[in-house]
């Protein structure tokens, strides 16, 4: 496969971006965090407030099909990756990689100095491929009050952290 096409989502999209975040979800039942894939999507309603705030991108297959996508926050004045997710078929085929450039390029044209996310620490599609694509893991004093609080939710949530850490891309060069 070639690099995917990516464009902003459409309230048509939402169904279908749920779907993907089930089926990539699954995933984890491979692993040591096979709850993860009994976690709800995002709701239609969430995903229609993302789509809104030009915040959200689908990936596209060559017959125009979503095959992923991504949200994004902004959290301590950072671009912040809510959520990534490729069908699992499409995984390792640079669509994660092409959602990952038009984040990078929404956040510079918003004039944003990095882009930051958090992950698993030891799961391979995780902070291994994070670190291959440009992203480094913060120290604790580096991470700031509105990250540090998604750790928090994230940990009420059931998500060990542990097994979790913050990552950052600077996009100041």
């Amino acid at each position: 496969m070639s690099a995917a096409q990516v464009r902003a989502a459409t309230p048509t999209d939402a169904p279908r971006l749920q779907q993907i975040e089930l089926l990539a979800g699954e995933q984890f039942r491979l692993t040591a965090y096979a709850a993860v894939a009994d976690h709800d999507p995002f709701s239609l309603d969430e995903l229609a407030v993302y789509e809104r705030a030009g915040r959200s991108w689908v990936a596209l297959d060559a017959d125009d099909q979503p095959i992923g996508y991504v949200v994004v926050d902004v959290v301590d004045g950072d671009a912040h990756i809510e959520q990534v997710s490729v069908l699992p078929h499409c995984q390792g085929q640079g669509v994660g990689r092409a959602l990952m450039d038009v984040v990078e390029g929404w956040a510079l044209e918003a004039g944003r100095a990095a882009i930051t996310l958090t992950t698993f620490i030891d799961v391979a599609w995780n902070a291994p491929l994070y670190r291959h694509l440009g992203f480094d893991a913060m120290a604790d004093s580096d991470v700031g009050p509105e990250l540090r609080s998604l750790v928090t939710e994230e940990a009420a949530h059931g998500l060990d952290p542990a097994t979790r850490v913050c990552m950052r891309k600077s996009l100041i060069r």
